[in-house]
């Protein structure tokens, strides 16, 4: 393809809680076995993209420890490749990213030396499934500056967290507002951008000599009456990460046979880095009903509606209702968990009742696991 590849990776989020005190919200476990990143990093693969950039900062390190190779998404070996970067210290700068634009800006010269005319910008915490050969093709018969993809939401979601766009019939941009206190529009910008190289060089050039750094704000919005920009209405599922409310809705609507068909039956798929696990094991006894269990699980009780990941037990008469239970949890005989989310690692004596009541609780445990 035509294109770099470029994964916003660095952010982070106080709405997501103590969720993210151990990891970036890219790296956050979805639907069982995968990542946040893997759906950015796959649609870069499947729509033949072989050189991608990894931009990380916040919590990084089970992010790049995910990245560690670039096989599990077959990015180009030879020409191309997968790359992870991080901030660092150089002569000019001392910084940390200070904006999605500033993380480019501080690479530049990975831009310049790329070959690509055009660049994809994507961030690394939105579940979707696109093939950018489309967009990229949209955005040439626009003749486009700056293509957007946007999401039309339904009039009863709360749009105010997003950025906000208002098109003409012709789709092209004319306003944009980023998390507006109230909002005008229900259509959204999904955080997936395509434009040119070296107009993108351009204009970080002109951002970094004004001190500008935030690539919604100081390009998106204030060149949204200069610049020709149009938006690419994505109609397939869409979804953001960006509180706790919405981590727990995207593993959730996993359980929908319609949802996990789209995404994972359905060519081209979503890869991941592959752990050597056995399959889960159910004991005698289980009741399952509707739920996702991944491999290397011991599964005891009765478990409904609700997501387990890798390497974690349930003990004999436990119940386990509306729940996402993370990584390597262990979960003592007896326990009632409902409307919870269980951070990875935890270990639930046995005889614990937790459950959320207005909203989705999380739990934290750090209890010894060979307590009798």
């Amino acid at each position: 393809m035509r294109a770099l590849g470029l994964v916003l990776a660095g952010g982070s989020s106080n709405r997501m809680k103590q969720l993210t005190r151990r990891r970036a919200i890219c790296a956050m476990p979805i639907a069982g076995f995968y990542r946040s990143i893997d759906f950015a990093l796959s649609n870069m693969t499947n729509s033949h993209i072989q050189t991608v950039a990894v931009f990380t900062q916040y919590n990084a390190t089970s992010l790049n420890q995910h990245l560690s190779s670039s096989k599990w998404w077959d990015f180009g070996r030879k020409q191309g490749g997968l790359y992870i970067i991080p901030p660092a210290v150089t002569h000019d700068s001392s910084n940390w990213y200070r904006g999605t634009a500033d993380a480019m800006i501080q690479n530049l010269n990975f831009l310049k030396e790329s070959h690509e005319p055009y660049v994809i910008i994507t961030s690394g915490d939105c579940i979707f499934k696109m093939d950018f050969n489309k967009v990229l093709e949209y955005h040439v018969h626009k003749q486009a500056d700056i293509t957007i993809v946007t999401k039309d939401l339904p009039e009863d979601v709360e749009t105010e967290r997003y950025g906000t766009v208002s098109l003409d019939p012709t789709n092209r941009v004319i306003d944009f507002e980023e998390k507006p206190v109230v909002a005008k529009y229900h259509t959204v910008s999904c955080g997936i951008y395509i434009i040119r190289r070296r107009q993108l060089i351009e204009l970080l050039e002109k951002c970094a000599a004004e001190g500008r750094y935030d690539f919604v704000t100081d390009i998106l919005i204030r060149y949204k009456d200069i610049k020709r920009i149009y938006a690419y209405r994505l109609k397939n599922y869409w979804s953001n990460i960006a509180c706790v409310e919405d981590y727990y809705k995207a593993n959730m609507d996993f359980l929908k046979p319609e949802i996990r068909d789209y995404f994972f039956r359905e060519n081209p798929g979503i890869y991941t880095k592959a752990d050597d696990l056995p399959p889960a094991k159910y004991n005698v006894g289980v009741k399952v009903h509707n739920a996702l269990i991944s491999n290397g699980c011991i599964i005891n009780g009765t478990v409904e509606d609700s997501v387990i990941f890798k390497k974690s037990f349930v003990g004999n008469n436990c119940y386990i209702k509306n729940a996402i239970i993370l990584n390597d949890v262990y979960i003592g005989d007896n326990s009632h968990i409902e409307n919870c989310i269980v951070e990875s690692h935890c270990t639930i004596q046995a005889n614990s009742y937790f459950k959320g009541e207005e909203e989705i609780r999380i739990i934290e445990e750090d209890n010894d696991r060979f307590v009798i």
